[in-house]
């Protein structure tokens, strides 16, 4: 395409302050200017766009959203978009042989600039468009490039969504930290009357700075006698419960260690996970007997990546380590996913059954029967071709779920348990699904600030885990392409509805009142195509009906038909 051909407008959805009636103008999409790139920009043909609930938070706070605080959107707008499938259509004069023209990418959005987090799609305006500009912050990044070259056999719908789907796999790696951070801050509280027997031996790493609160000057030497020379010690008397917040406030906001030795107050130990810093862990050390319902904060483990450990073994540093700490699901066993009719819960469901081993028994859990309607007719038969079973449960609350489970043979609990519902009570309810040893991950992104109680006895006693994910990084999207090429990911399962580029705006309402089963593909180059499901778009368009098979999963073939049944090239 030569430069007197490239687009000099384009179809957008600007977004210039919080709610739907500040998304593009007058409830349309607009025309935006297109630029030719200069020297270190590519101008980028948006292929396909997959909406996403970040997409309805970032809608719904404006300028209030942490990643936009301080910004005027009205005067300075920025564009969702952030699951994107693109096309090189002309490169600056440094770039030619890096991205040559028609040179296929998936994007990756939690893009870093000056180890600031600077998210395309959110700071950095996304993809609601057909066309548009992308600077170094997207390709020359300390990182590397933020696109992710995809092969021509993937649709770009297949390519857009290897971003939700490089989500839910992250929600299974190894991200949190495996042992005290290595030159951080640690709090060592041991509560008031403890007499037990407790070492540490540091494992792998040792603090650079260690506040010790409330313990014996015989068993404060106890603990400290292997530290590293350098480290700076620091003892305090046993803090008040009232006096925590303080507490924390006066020593820097927060520890990237906590360790809890020996206390067993609800209240205090939800003080002192408040204590755990952005990536910290908090390690619960000593028996106990009983439960131990604690309020913890949802939003905290989802979006700053909390770890809650714990061991009653004799060396508080047997918390850590991957024995301790598994993040992938348990071969043979069982899983439970709540809501799982959604978008997301149907990719949890998707990945377990495909994935080599994993659980032998998938519950999804949904309120809709609708959804879970078309989660069984979606996955059923491709469970049993695996080995394996998956049982749907129409469901608001735990009593059901926990009677199939014994039914199944799994009476001591699930083996894991994935939350897809932003909800207080269900994360609660969830957490006793679990059996001793189980794993609970909070998928959906509650409020930092979502209170829930949970029982934490067994992470010390058996090694239950209690974690959260949030967003993914360049290599698990890396991951999930090399996957889906080859064939052991179909990422196409997921659309369950398309539309065009004026379509947008209704997209997004339709995610939220959750119209369709499954992932919404928006085709900024179709221009006037309504939003539709795909069982209505091939009762249209017998080629697409045709293309897609009996198995309606969405692939390159059906793209291709559906573009030229309405006669735009690709």
């Amino acid at each position: 395409m030569s430069s007197n051909q490239l687009p000099t407008t384009s179809l957008g959805w600007n977004l210039y302050g919080s709610g739907f009636e500040n998304l593009g103008r007058g409830g349309r999409p607009e025309q935006l200017p297109v630029a030719q790139p200069g020297p270190n920009e590519l101008l980028v043909r948006v292929d396909c766009v997959s909406l996403c609930f970040s997409d309805l938070k970032v809608l719904a706070a404006g300028d209030q959203h942490p990643k936009l605080l301080g910004r005027d959107l009205k005067s300075n707008p920025t564009r969702l978009g952030h699951e994107a499938a693109v096309t090189v259509i002309a490169a600056g004069s440094n770039l030619g042989a890096r991205y040559p023209v028609g040179s296929r990418y998936a994007v990756q959005p939690d893009v870093y600039v000056n180890g600031k987090s600077t998210a395309y799609g959110y700071v950095i305006s996304g993809a609601l468009t057909q066309y548009h500009l992308m600077g170094p912050e997207m390709i020359e990044s300390a990182e590397g490039t933020y696109l992710i070259p995809v092969d021509t056999g993937f649709s770009a719908a297949a390519a857009a969504l290897t971003e939700p789907w490089a989500c839910v796999d992250a929600a299974y790696t190894q991200r949190r930290r495996l042992t005290p951070l290595e030159g951080g801050r640690a709090l060592i509280v041991v509560a008031q009357g403890f007499s037990g027997d407790v070492i540490w031996t540091h494992g792998a790493a040792s603090p650079r700075q260690l506040v010790i609160s409330g313990a014996s000057d015989t068993f404060a030497a106890h603990l400290t006698r292997n530290l590293h020379p350098d480290c700076t010690v620091t003892r305090t008397p046993v803090i008040e419960l009232d006096a925590i917040p303080a507490f924390i406030k006066e020593n820097g906001g927060g520890f990237d260690d906590v360790i809890s030795i020996g206390e067993r107050d609800p209240k205090r130990l939800a003080a002192l996970l408040g204590a755990v810093a952005f990536r910290g862990t908090f390690n619960l050390v000593g028996r106990v007997d009983g439960a131990l319902n604690v309020e913890i904060d949802a939003g905290r483990v989802h979006y700053d990546y909390i770890a809650i450990l714990g061991t009653e073994e004799v060396d508080l540093g047997d918390a850590y380590g991957e024995t301790r700490n598994r993040a992938e699901l348990r071969s043979g066993g069982s899983m439970v996913v709540i809501g799982a009719g959604g978008p997301m819960g149907q990719m949890h469901v998707q990945r377990a059954i495909e994935m080599d081993g994993g659980p032998r028994v998938v519950v999804g859990v949904d309120v809709s029967h609708q959804r879970l309607e078309v989660l069984r007719e979606r996955f059923a038969p491709l469970a049993t071709s695996r080995g394996k079973a998956l049982v749907v449960l129409e469901s608001d609350n735990a009593a059901p779920v926990r009677k199939s489970l014994a039914e199944l043979g799994f009476a001591n609990g699930a083996d894991d348990v994935v939350v897809c519902v932003a909800a207080p009570a269900v994360i609660e309810d969830a957490a006793t699904l679990l059996r001793p040893d189980g794993m609970l991950v909070i998928f959906a992104g509650a409020k930092i600030g979502t209170m829930t109680r949970v029982d934490i006895a067994p992470v010390a006693s058996s090694a239950r885990q209690y974690t959260g994910t949030s967003g993914s990084s360049l290599d698990d999207q890396i991951g999930i392409v090399n996957r889906a090429l080859k064939g052991q990911l179909s990422p196409g399962r997921s659309v369950a509805a398309v539309g065009g580029i004026e379509s947008a705006a209704e997209g997004l309402t339709a995610l939220k009142e959750g119209r369709f089963p499954g992932k919404i593909a928006i085709f900024p180059q179709l221009v006037g195509l309504p939003l539709q499901s795909v069982d209505e778009l091939v009762a249209t368009f017998p080629s697409v009906d045709a293309a897609m098979g009996t198995a309606k999963i969405w692939n390159l073939e059906a793209e291709d038909a559906l573009f030229s049944a309405l006669g735009v090239a690709r």
